[in-house]
């Protein structure tokens, strides 16, 4: 049965292959790009390509978590329901490290971004049929600084994306304990694909984009993975595995949480 999918970040990279080859299977997809011709481009390349004409998208600036808010209703709004809601979009290096609010840019388009959507859409998800999250985690992992995170603390864009991953990562573990109609999975896609995200920052690859994009339509759609909840897949190993020890720490997840809300609120 078809699903309506809603990836984020998915006018290039792994989000563009994903929403490609979800396209071809006949799923309805829902885009989003942060650049309207950009977006409009993708679409129509989209329908192309797979001979859908089930495609369509939203424009927002992640690191703007009032276009993120203002997306959210705009998505609400015009889309019945979501069945998986698939949070791609990231970044690591880039020209402005902070966003208006003076949070980092990690953070914010890597993990605050993604949590206001998800929190936002939960009604649409509800709706779903099977409905699955899945948020993209990486290898890279690392304890997460409150400090950092609340715009006190200045890290290197390594450590900024690692710390954001870990704290996808986390929540996503908590969100898995708190719905009971939702599964929530956490991915590292592959170390070092070919994306322009890792071009940038490293200047080399591993794989191709494809190894990312298989497992994300995977994990969206087969049905070996109905009911599977609160964990963490990684695609270096090809298997689910444990992610960084602090995942499982009840009371780091719980300060995590609450000095997001707090922030959240704040702003």
């Amino acid at each position: 049965m078809a699903k309506t999918i809603f990836i984020t970040g998915s006018t290039d990279g792994i989000g563009k292959m994903t929403a490609q080859k979800l396209a071809i299977e006949g799923n309805e997809i829902i885009l989003h790009g942060r650049n309207n011709t950009k977006l409009d481009r993708t679409i129509s390349e989209l329908k192309e390509l797979s001979g859908n004409n089930r495609i369509k998208g939203f424009v927002a600036d992640l690191s703007d978590l009032a276009a993120t808010q203002n997306m959210i209703t705009e998505v609400a709004s015009t889309v019945p329901k979501i069945d998986v809601l698939i949070n791609n979009a990231g970044v690591f290096n880039s020209s402005t490290t902070t966003n208006k609010d003076g949070l980092d840019i990690r953070f914010v388009v890597n993990y605050l971004a993604p949590f206001a959507l998800t929190e936002g859409l939960i009604p649409s998800l509800q709706k779903g049929t099977n409905a699955r999250i899945i948020n993209l985690s990486s290898a890279a992992q690392a304890p997460v600084s409150l400090k950092a995170l609340k715009g006190n603390a200045v890290l290197s864009a390594q450590e900024a994306y690692a710390q954001s991953k870990l704290a996808i990562t986390m929540w996503s573990f908590a969100l898995a304990a708190q719905l009971n109609d939702i599964n929530v999975v956490a991915v590292n896609p592959g170390s070092l694909l070919n994306t322009k995200m890792v071009q940038e920052a490293y200047g080399q690859h591993w794989s191709p984009v494809d190894k990312g994009a298989d497992i994300l339509c995977e994990l969206a759609t087969s049905a070996k993975h109905n009911g599977v909840t609160g964990k963490y897949f990684d695609n270096d190993q090809g298997s689910f595995a444990s992610a960084h020890s602090e995942a499982y720490d009840d009371e780091k997840i719980q300060n995590l949480l609450q000095t997001t809300k707090d922030l959240m609120s704040s702003l």
